[in-house]
């Protein structure tokens, strides 16, 4: 049993060090129009974080600087970021791959009824929150009216061609599950919600992309209400596979807060857990920012890992892009 277990800390989780830069996950703001419970980074309606001008013109020379070839846009909703479509014509032209963290509902938004046209026209690629084919599951964990919104939207993408073979438009939709467990098998879940939403919705998509919820921010939060949080950890801890290290994300991306500040991936900003470039680097500031990254690479840095790294390498792994295994 899980409660027998003996209890690991961070000193455990095995040393990773850095590959070549190849990807940059920005979080462009923490504002979003939906306040989702699984949401790690506890994005909302009332928040009001944004990328700044001068954060925007430094990512831009980053882009210019290193041989970055894809740029993860992230928040909340990162399309509410007022220079978004700025943002990705400059990386398009650079001929950069864009990806859109989306959550299908921004797409019926007051102000944002042409952005599904503005991301098929600059190809941007499309991963799209989607927990579930089933209206009660999706609107108990992203609100209410949530799953029709979502339904609606990705009919609109379909519609421009995202999801459809040989369209060259690609529509990844990206589970997370319900509660304190582990995502079923990724190829398995991704035939099962083809056949619903084909059947059901005559809507299509490419890939499914299974993610573990991290024990951080708001879910985390809610499994210590709850009890839970201690066997969701022995869980992850008792799940962990080493063949995971090999791919997780943050050997090859580099994750951008909101004021241009310098993360080995997503979940460690939410912990403040900043990036470390090997010693003696003077840093520009107090801490590792896209400044540093002008002229330093990262390549063979030392990553910053604590317990919270178990959910990437239980069972079959987990990433911004899916399983790992």
């Amino acid at each position: 049993m899980l409660s027998t277990l003996p209890l690991l800390n961070a000193l455990n989780f095995p040393a990773l060090r850095r590959g070549p830069l190849e990807a940059l996950q920005v979080n462009l703001t923490y504002k979003c129009n939906q306040r989702c419970l699984h949401c790690h980074v506890n994005a909302g309606p009332t928040r009001t974080e944004a990328m700044t001008d001068e954060s925007l013109a430094l990512l831009m020379q980053v882009l210019d600087t290193h041989a970055v070839h894809t740029l993860d846009l992230t928040g909340g909703a990162p399309e509410m970021h007022p220079r978004f479509r700025e943002l990705v014509r400059y990386a398009r032209r650079a001929n950069i791959r864009v990806i859109d963290r989306c959550n299908l509902t921004i797409l019926s938004e007051p102000g944002h009824e042409d952005l599904a046209e503005f991301l098929a026209a600059q190809q941007v690629e499309i991963s799209a929150s989607m927990p579930c084919y089933s209206r009660e599951l999706v609107d108990r964990q992203r609100g209410d009216g949530v799953f029709e919104a979502s339904i609606a939207g990705l009919r609109q993408l379909n519609a421009l061609g995202y999801g459809v073979e040989g369209s060259g438009l690609s529509l990844n939709l990206v589970y997370n599950p319900q509660g304190p467990s582990l995502p079923p098998p990724q190829a398995a879940l991704e035939a099962d919600f083809k056949a619903h939403l084909q059947e059901d919705f005559a809507i299509v998509f490419n890939h499914l992309l299974t993610v573990t919820n991290q024990p951080i921010s708001r879910f985390g939060s809610t499994l210590v209400s709850k009890g839970q949080f201690n066997d969701y950890m022995q869980l992850l801890r008792s799940s962990y596979s080493a063949s995971n290290l090999k791919t997780v994300m943050c050997r090859s991306l580099v994750s951008v807060d909101w004021q241009g500040y310098l993360y080995d991936c997503d979940f460690n900003q939410m912990l403040e857990l900043d990036l470390e470039f090997a010693a003696p680097t003077v840093l520009a500031r107090d801490r590792a920012h896209l400044t540093d990254l002008l002229n330093r690479s990262v390549d063979g840095n030392s990553i910053v890992t604590r317990d919270h790294c178990y959910a990437c390498t239980a069972g079959q792994g987990s990433s911004c892009s899916g399983a790992l295994a």
